[in-house]
């Protein structure tokens, strides 16, 4: 279940970037609503499906909360997808060898 949650949440481009934000430190809401062009509620929202799928962490200090990765989920999807990676490059392989071998 937690597996569907973290594809889940991270279908949203708006997510995907506030996961390579934090990637370089945890940040404050605040600090992370400044770089999009939506509404800090909509930034909230966003960071609520995030923690709701266990991607981040949120802590509190005074009146801020503070966003930090929590990347033991995201591990868990790439072992989860590392088979159908070789199956891709398996497949992409054997069709840049048809291409040669037309080529020639």
């Amino acid at each position: 279940m937690q597996s569907i949650l973290a594809f889940s949440a991270l279908a949203h481009p708006v997510r995907r970037q506030v996961i390579s934000l934090l990637l370089l430190g945890d940040r404050t809401a605040g600090a992370i609503a400044k770089e999009f062009d939506i509404s800090r509620s909509a930034v909230s929202e966003h960071l609520g499906v995030l923690r709701h799928a266990d991607l981040v962490r949120e802590t509190k200090s005074g009146r801020e909360r503070i966003y930090a990765l929590n990347a033991e989920p995201l591990a868990e999807l790439r072992n989860w997808l590392e088979p159908f990676e070789t199956y891709w490059k398996i497949h992409l392989a054997r069709l840049a060898q048809q291409l040669e071998d037309e080529v020639k």
